[in-house]
């Protein structure tokens, strides 16, 4: 037992991160483009759906802690991005094809008709928006939960350079986060520059370990490829197509996505349900705040998706009238 664990300090070995959760089943989802995605159900069929979707440079990995909280009471399903985890990259990097790949998802896991909680987290949450128009996603979004991500000028609003805001910023800014350099082994000076970049001066020690092996076994083909579409993104016409009932996260102390592209989310929305900016968080919402992202998602499942008992009840009851 080491130093930090005889002090009571748990280790990313002992925590929700140790292991990937066992998953129920594992589904091919393929894409308009033929790509094939990895995905992985948990918990009962017929249990309320959450579909998770995760950001650039992570996996299904990064929703461990939701995956354990919540798998038995809901079913969820959470899919590799193209080019990340069991996923293979593609030749498409795109907006489009993200949210080709959700609806290809959603396809695969949900009978047609049947509604879930979407949650995405920082290009997932692109992702989310990506899709907003599509009949995918009007199918089958109860509600839709926005973790710690941004709808355009990432780059330019970008605080992971400590520089006044404007091009030079902007433009080394570009050439950091779209570097093709290998990060290369887990070690304490990179857990330092993950935690400084992407995560809240408090951040647990175990879960900077498990963000940052999560982060680093991204390939760096992936990592760079989607650093380039992220620069360029802009979705922000699409944000009043998501015509669902919405919340929005956000770390108060988010270098990556900072509030001010949650707080011009929260406006844009049709159906805004809430936002809130979690003092002392940074970007990694789902992973340092895993009770909070976890219980919203409780909060909107069982605020829009009846329970298949409280369903049968209303269906037996309109038989006998």
């Amino acid at each position: 037992m080491g130093a930090g664990a005889r002090a009571g300090v748990r280790s990313w070995r002992e925590g929700p991160y140790a292991s990937p959760p066992v998953a129920t089943r594992e589904v091919r989802a393929r894409s308009a483009d033929g790509t094939t995605l990895h995905v992985e159900v948990h918990g009962p069929q017929g249990a309320p759906a959450v579909v998770l979707a995760h950001g650039w440079t992570c996996s299904t990995a990064f929703w461990a802690a939701q995956i354990r909280a919540l798998a038995g009471p809901c079913r969820v399903i959470a899919y590799d991005q193209r080019g990340h985890g069991r996923t293979p990259a593609a030749e498409v990097c795109s907006t489009e094809a993200l949210a080709d790949d959700l609806e290809a998802v959603l396809a695969a896991t949900l009978a047609p008709g049947e509604r879930a909680v979407l949650v995405g987290h920082s290009m997932g949450g692109m992702t989310l928006m990506a899709a907003a128009g599509r009949p995918g996603l009007r199918e089958h979004a109860a509600a839709v939960l926005l973790c710690s991500t941004g709808a355009g000028q990432l780059v330019a609003e970008s605080l992971v350079l400590p520089l006044r805001a404007g091009r030079v910023r902007t433009g080394i800014t570009r050439r950091v986060l779209g570097s093709g350099a290998p990060l290369g082994p887990v070690t304490p000076l990179s857990k330092k520059i993950l935690r400084y970049a992407t995560m809240g001066p408090g951040a647990a020690p175990d879960r900077v370990e498990a963000c940052a092996r999560i982060v680093h076994a991204c390939p760096r083909g992936a990592r760079q490829a989607w650093s380039h579409v992220l620069a360029e993104l802009e979705v922000k016409v699409l944000i009043r197509e998501l015509r669902v009932p919405t919340a929005v996260v956000v770390g108060s102390v988010d270098r990556l996505t900072p509030p001010v592209h949650a707080r011009r989310i929260a406006a844009a929305l049709p159906d805004c349900r809430s936002l809130d900016v979690l003092t002392g968080v940074g970007h990694m919402t789902p992973v340092e705040a895993p009770e909070f992202i976890t219980e919203k998602i409780r909060a909107l499942v069982a605020e829009h998706l009846a329970a298949p008992a409280a369903n049968d009840a209303v269906d037996a009851e309109e038989r006998a009238v």
